[in-house]
């Protein structure tokens, strides 16, 4: 008996390397809707070889998903960067034929897919948030603190901002998109997303750090966040990320957002070793060793959806 069933595992064993390993994850991230993923602040779809997604849009279609990268204004109000959004959203759903998106913001493109879900949500099926500034930034407050509106500072910090925002428009191969860095800014306090949240409430949580509706007017809700604002020694970002930690006074963050201030939805995690740049693998793949890697988080979420027939 004992034999036969080494032998059995034997041959098991000796078939494993014949098998296609891609093979295995065929269909594992095809959803039923298009995934489009929609950058936050001072993003991008591709500037030459890196992608602001880094190495995420190639997995989920390698596991059978259809991905659209769009691109907004790298710097400008929710409300603008929401409708530029809701124009590409009914351009894939023209191309595709299909009905409805699923959308997945990462930061500022948190709030801003949150805009086109509440003013079509028969064109979404659902919004997905990774490190969004769903209640505002400390960050943001500190800035519009410091450089209050109408300042000389203030003025030449937006002129930066929109000027940076141009840049990157041009490099990624944008179509001029209009760039305001005040409007992006100031769309990111607490104060500006207490007021977008009461005219778009969907999936918002009551309370400062619990979970809101899983779903609202027929879209599901997500979210998840890291919480480690130096993670790699050798990304050169990181430092920066940890000194604007400091903002948060010890509260939980991820360098740019508190952690409370992510949540949306069914809140997944957000408790991840992983700073607002891991969340989306960047800088080029400098992320956290020791955590989950985020290209797997999105190849799950992908599957999370397609379980849920969406």
């Amino acid at each position: 008996m004992k034999k036969t069933l080494w032998s059995w595992l034997l041959a098991a064993a000796m078939l494993l390397p014949t098998l296609s390993t891609p093979a295995w994850a065929v269909g594992y991230t095809q959803t039923r809707y298009p995934i489009v993923l929609v950058h936050g602040l001072l993003g991008f779809d591709n500037i030459g070889p890196v992608g602001y997604w880094y190495g995420i849009p190639s997995a989920l279609r390698d596991g059978g998903a259809q991905v659209y990268v769009a691109q907004v204004s790298a710097a400008n109000s929710t409300e603008v960067r929401g409708e530029q959004l809701l124009t590409q959203v009914q351009q894939i759903l023209a191309i595709t034929g299909a009905s409805k998106v699923n959308l997945i913001g990462h930061s500022h493109g948190g709030p801003t897919s949150r805009y086109v879900a509440s003013v079509r949500p028969d064109l979404v099926a659902s919004v997905t948030t990774v490190g969004g500034v769903n209640k505002g930034s400390k960050v943001a407050d500190a800035i519009t603190g410091a450089l209050p509106p109408g300042s000389v500072g203030s003025t030449v910090f937006n002129s930066i901002v929109g000027a940076v925002g141009t840049i990157i428009d041009f490099l990624s191969g944008g179509s001029g998109l209009p760039q305001n860095g005040s409007a992006a800014i100031q769309a990111q306090t607490t104060a500006t997303m207490a007021s977008f949240n009461a005219a778009h409430p969907e999936g918002v949580p009551a309370t400062y750090c619990g979970e809101g509706a899983y779903q609202a007017r027929g879209v599901s809700y997500f979210s998840w966040s890291g919480a480690t604002p130096y993670t790699n020694i050798f990304d050169a970002l990181d430092p920066a990320l940890a000194l604007t930690s400091l903002a948060f006074s010890g509260e939980k963050n991820d360098g740019l957002v508190a952690s409370c201030s992510t949540h949306l939805g069914h809140v997944i995690r957000d408790d991840y070793a992983m700073n607002h740049l891991d969340e989306v693998n960047q800088t080029i793949g400098l992320v956290n060793i020791f955590e989950t890697n985020p290209v797997t988080l999105f190849r799950q979420h992908a599957n999370r959806l397609q379980g849920m027939g969406l």
